[in-house]
């Protein structure tokens, strides 16, 4: 598909919501995504994940467990918000339950980069 291809497929379609409600529980973000995160959904995710970043020392929980398909866009949403995270001394952790997910992030040389679980951190106090 070229770009032009691109453009216009994304003119004609509207971006789902990848976003479900974030909560804080004990100290951290949880985001819960779902759906896909690509080239339509990737903007509006990176923006919310940049607004949840600005603050020293953040502490973001990004469930990816409903997540059903991620691109390279995807990743670099990711790596960007881990980038901030980081620059500000604070913490992302990613959930995910799919052996697939983390053999894409072994396969692009992202394996050892974030911090991945295969389920929410226990004990994750109630929201405060």
């Amino acid at each position: 598909m070229s770009e032009n291809d691109a453009a216009r497929a994304a003119e004609h379609h509207t971006a789902p919501e990848v976003l479900a409600a974030d909560r804080v529980a004990g100290g951290a973000t949880v985001v819960a995504l779902h759906g896909e995160i690509d080239v339509l959904t990737a903007p509006a995710l990176s923006r919310r994940l940049d607004a949840l970043t600005t603050s020293p020392r953040p502490d973001l929980v990004l469930d990816l467990r409903p997540v059903t398909f991620i691109d390279c866009i995807g990743l670099g949403v990711l790596c960007r918000a881990r980038n901030r995270t980081l620059a500000r001394q604070g913490r992302l952790r990613l959930i995910t339950e799919s052996a697939e997910f983390r053999r894409i992030l072994r396969v692009t040389g992202l394996g050892d980069v974030f911090e991945v679980h295969t389920r929410l951190p226990l004990p994750l106090p109630g929201p405060t």
